[in-house]
């Protein structure tokens, strides 16, 4: 058993501050197979686009967040989730008045090498 005590706070892209709190992946655990993290982002926050080469399983806490796919957009609300799978051009939003607090999971664990961001 491997007991995490906290987190690691993860530098964030994007136009505003945005607070990624990494509770198990590459960073503060050391696996290389999933990464679970909590999203803290603020009204008006948008990075930039990006095609991983991994599964993001994401789960909305609170507020609104928006998914731009090439097929359109999704505004995923607080209690529902969406899948977005490795190799999709993919770029998260929080436009709504309140930001939003979502969890993360990328398989395999999400790395600055494999998210393939927008130039």
């Amino acid at each position: 058993m491997i007991k995490i005590e906290k987190p690691t706070i993860i530098a964030a892209a994007g136009n505003k501050p945005k607070i990624i709190e990494e509770f198990i992946g590459r960073v503060n655990s050391g696996t290389g197979g999933l990464s679970i993290a909590k999203m803290t982002s603020p009204a008006g926050w948008i990075e930039p686009g990006q095609k991983p080469a991994f599964d993001e399983y994401t789960v909305v806490i609170k507020g609104m967040l928006r998914v731009t796919t090439k097929e359109g957009a999704e505004d995923i609300q607080a209690g529902e989730a969406v899948i977005v799978p490795s190799g999709e051009w993919v770029q998260y939003s929080t436009p709504g008045s309140d930001g939003a607090e979502y969890i993360a999971v990328c398989l395999p664990a999400f790395s600055p090498e494999t998210v393939h961001r927008d130039e």
